[in-house]
């Protein structure tokens, strides 16, 4: 059964935020899709998409170009055109979606990642597109040729470098502030290293865009729910969630401002993904196509999104509007 309200809310959502098709196939791809093997049959993408409002024409275009780009590889099995993660689309994709997935945080030790630039070794693009490539990690510049992070997955750092073949231009540094100094200067720092006014705006908009749907949702059973519009909630849900979380650089506490909303967005987040998790999987698998035939199903990894998902076919119960309320812990 479609909620009425919310199907009013979605149409209101499309109406007033129009859709890229890149950007929603990129979601799709990593949301549903890459835990379902990788592959899936163009046709029954099509109709995926179609919910959207997406027409034919765009979504063939937008996988030839991601195919031109390395993400996705075409291969035709007799009339029929299949697309797959490539190895580097494939690790682009987990890279980002374990951000976003990621279960909450841990105490900071109070270090920081510092990766500072030795002269003038790197070509202006090559050192723009490895700034890029930190800034996109979360790491804010601190002074001319000075990138920092507190905490910072140190072999993603040394993967980047590796990539951009930087390695021997670049020293990286862990460091703490001197207790024996005031934090100012370091609140300063962090201040002006990173946009938190936009970051907050735009979760304050987050929130006020689903804490509606959510409570939508809470008012009705979950066996009665209709599986296309929990996969439409669910992937606009990601889709949103993604353009904002991934410019926040996930700093401790203790360096955030007050009242900072990313972690009511997340915890929305987390319970509506929860609450449309099941009949989004069963559209899925309705929907979609491999070469070898329906789609396989999510793979483990899945299942540890948000700190646990429920695995209804494993013989765990779907989740309730109780259980995707309760606080996150893990």
């Amino acid at each position: 059964m479609k909620i009425r309200a919310v199907d009013e809310a979605l149409h209101e959502y499309l109406r007033a935020r129009p859709l890229r098709t890149k950007s929603l196939v990129v979601t799709v791809f990593g949301d549903a899709i890459a835990p379902h093997g990788g592959t899936v049959w163009l046709g029954g993408l099509i109709r995926l998409l179609a919910s959207f409002g997406v027409n034919e024409r765009a979504v063939r275009t937008t996988v030839f170009r991601l195919a031109r780009e390395h993400w996705l590889r075409g291969e035709q099995v007799g009339r029929r055109s299949h697309y797959t993660l490539t190895e580097s689309g494939r690790r682009r994709f987990e890279a980002a979606f374990r951000k976003i997935y990621a279960a909450s945080t841990g105490a900071w030790d109070g270090r920081w990642c510092l990766v500072i630039g030795s002269g003038d070794r790197l070509s202006p693009a090559r050192r723009r597109a490895l700034r890029d490539e930190l800034a996109w990690m979360g790491f804010g510049r601190f002074a001319g040729g000075v990138m920092a992070h507190p905490a910072i997955d140190e072999d993603a750092v040394a993967a980047i470098l590796q990539e951009h073949e930087a390695e021997q231009h670049l020293l990286v540094m862990n460091a703490t502030a001197d207790a024996s100094f005031p934090d100012t200067a370091l609140g300063d720092a962090v201040q002006h290293a990173w946009d938190f006014a936009r970051l907050e705006r735009d979760y304050r908009a987050f929130l006020d865009r689903f804490r509606p749907v959510l409570q939508l949702f809470q008012r009705h059973p979950e066996g009665k729910l209709d599986p296309e519009q929990c996969f439409m909630v669910r992937t606009l849900l990601i889709h949103e969630y993604r353009r904002v979380m991934l410019r926040d650089p996930l700093l401790p506490e203790q360096l955030l401002p007050q009242h900072w909303p990313g972690s009511a967005a997340r915890l929305l987040c987390r319970n509506l993904y929860r609450l449309t998790q099941r009949l989004t999987e069963q559209h899925l698998m309705a929907t979609l196509q491999t070469p070898e035939g329906p789609l396989p199903q999510a793979a483990p990894y899945f299942f540890a999104r948000f700190g646990g998902l429920a695995q209804a076919d494993a013989g765990g119960a779907a989740p309730t509007a109780a259980a995707a309320l309760a606080p996150v812990s893990g």
